[in-house]
């Protein structure tokens, strides 16, 4: 998901990683390298950082984010890992971006500082892109879970990746879900004026009028407001039958608690950064009127979804939102990564990143000469007794 303009031990090796996805030509520097060490039982300490929001109104995504990441390497060191002969224990450092491009950045730079061979992150598409100069430069990979805007891995960068869908397949996946099987013909579009929020909405709107739906209204507010309705009593008077919201559920809920306030019976529809648990308490009664997609596969329709909920849930006692299948599976890409290198180099790792053929959580996951999957799937939701239902998953 998601663009926003603001969405141990001895040290050895850094490993870095971070909803939601290629290295420039002076990217080639490698990433510094520090002297091995061990750990009290003699293994090398690898580094995995994990940068997210921890603060901010979508703190929630972060920390699902971080956990997903977590409960790889738990599980990895568990099991236990030899590279090149050598026992490696993992260790995951998070740090907090806040959903804020110069904070993400700060934070790019100190994992690069601390010797991180990868990055899972960030979840913000406008943190991502411009931390990705900072993980390029150093020639580290970096491996989105959420980012979900197009322009993350089209900079030309050898180091960037996502395990998620673009926007420019979920926007189009939801608006072809609301002509064909909704079946309306007036639409209005809100965007939070982030690069995720405006980016989807405008992918939406290409698809919309191509469809044949009519736009009857574009409004625009931002990923800090909490009042709405203003805008909704404006667009109330063109009797739309659908209202798209390109935000986070930060905005979506409360935007969908206030439309069913002023009466207005429109569907709320959106996309990834509004599909999570947490918007059911932030909607209130207007929770059933929303419809939105996850620009991945519903954990209930592949192989290791259902076991991975468990999992996560008896790890951490709450259910998953929706970040943490592709951070758990980004982790295991490196790791994955580092197996067919025989090695924890950033440089090594880099260069076996793109042959990536794994089944993770979320299905198989090969790159395309982007960084972005191969294949993908979109679900579409409603919420059925508070909780999220089926009602379409659209294959790419």
């Amino acid at each position: 998901m998601k663009i926003q303009h603001f969405k141990f031990l001895p040290l050895v090796v850094a490993v870095a990683l971070i909803a939601a996805c290629g290295q420039s030509a002076d990217s080639s520097k490698p990433a510094a390298s520090a002297a091995p060490q061990a750990a009290a039982d003699g293994a090398v300490l690898v580094k995995i950082g994990s940068a997210e929001p921890l603060t901010s109104g979508i703190a929630h995504l972060g920390k699902d984010n971080e956990n997903g990441a977590r409960l790889a390497v738990e599980e990895v060191n568990k099991q236990g890992l030899t590279i090149d002969g050598k026992k490696i224990q993992l260790e995951l450092v998070g740090e907090d971006d806040a959903s804020d491009p110069k904070t993400g950045t700060a934070v790019a730079q100190r994992l690069v500082d601390q010797k991180v061979v990868a990055v899972v992150g960030h979840l913000n598409s406008g943190v991502s892109i411009p931390a990705s100069k900072v993980y390029s430069d150093a020639g580290i990979t970096q491996i989105s879970p959420a980012s979900t805007n197009p322009d993350y891995t089209k900079q030309g960068f050898k180091n960037t990746y996502r395990v998620i869908a673009t926007d420019a397949q979920q926007g189009p996946a939801l608006a072809n879900f609301v002509a064909q099987k909704l079946g309306v013909k007036n639409v209005a579009i809100i965007d939070d004026a982030t690069a995720y929020g405006k980016g989807l909405a405008d992918e939406f709107e290409k698809t919309a009028k191509a469809q044949g739906l009519n736009v009857v209204g574009r409004e625009a507010t931002n990923d800090k407001a909490t009042n709405f309705k203003a805008i909704l009593t404006t667009l109330k008077g063109k009797q739309p039958d659908v209202i798209m919201v390109g935000g986070m559920d930060a905005v979506a809920g409360p935007l969908a608690k206030q439309a069913h306030e002023l009466g207005i019976a429109a569907k709320i529809v959106g996309g990834d950064g509004m599909c999570t648990q947490e918007v059911v308490a932030l909607a209130g009664d207007g929770i059933s009127n929303i419809i939105c997609s996850d620009a991945a596969p519903a954990l209930s329709k592949v192989a290791q979804g259902p076991e991975f909920e468990k999992k996560y849930e008896a790890r951490y006692g709450i259910p998953v939102q929706y970040c943490a299948p592709g951070s758990y599976d980004a982790v295991m890409v490196i790791v994955d990564a580092m197996k067919r290198a025989n090695s924890t180099d950033p440089a090594k790792i880099l260069e076996a990143i793109p042959a990536t053929n794994y089944d993770g959580i979320i299905g198989n996951i090969a790159f395309d000469d982007k960084g972005d999957l191969k294949q993908v799937s979109i679900t579409i939701y409603d919420f059925k007794d508070k909780k999220k239902n089926v009602l379409d998953v659209v294959k790419m």
